[in-house]
């Protein structure tokens, strides 16, 4: 089965049991706005999802997701600390209950030894904190892109796996 249809079943559930949809959103940079693409693909998502944000520049992730220029400057744009600020920012601009970022380094160029081409940073904000989690991919461009939203989804999907089975469905 799909992740997204996945995540739409899961969500469906969550309703079911607790009364209330989880808002779901994205804040993307590498992406480039597929993983909110692949959530929506699914009929029904706008029950859910609320939106996503593409802020491909270091200027967007500043403007459009309040990144901070300090964290830019200190950390580089494909660090831990971008992807959480992304996805708390992303959270809180989109009123969503969990918000999913993404930074990395797609290639073919762009890359270096400290931080090599398919190197991405996935977040995923909630009530409960933000998670960040390190992939390092070895595809080409389109395949660690691809890579990068199968992570993404999963990590969303795995959130919801464990929000439907809790005592209040809650997450914090």
């Amino acid at each position: 089965m799909e992740l997204e249809v996945e995540i739409s079943e899961l969500e469906r559930a969550h309703r079911r049991r607790y009364g209330r949809w989880l808002r779901l959103a994205t804040a993307e940079s590498a992406t480039g706005g597929r993983i909110a693409d692949r959530l929506t693909d699914v009929a029904g998502a706008s029950d859910y999802v609320v939106g996503g944000i593409v802020a491909y520049s270091n200027e967007a992730k500043m403007s459009l997701l309040g990144v901070r220029e300090v964290t830019l400057r200190d950390f580089g744009a494909v660090s831990p600390e971008v992807a959480r600020e992304m996805a708390v920012g992303g959270r809180d601009i989109l009123c969503a209950d969990l918000c999913i970022a993404d930074t990395g380094i797609a290639g073919p160029g762009g890359g270096s030894t400290a931080k090599p081409v398919g190197l991405f940073y996935l977040g995923l904000s909630s009530a409960c904190g933000c998670h960040v989690v390190q992939h390092l991919f070895r595809g080409d461009r389109e395949g660690n892109k691809q890579a990068a939203v199968s992570a993404a989804l999963t990590l969303i999907r795995d959130r919801l796996v464990q929000l439907v089975a809790s005592e209040d469905g809650q997450d914090g």
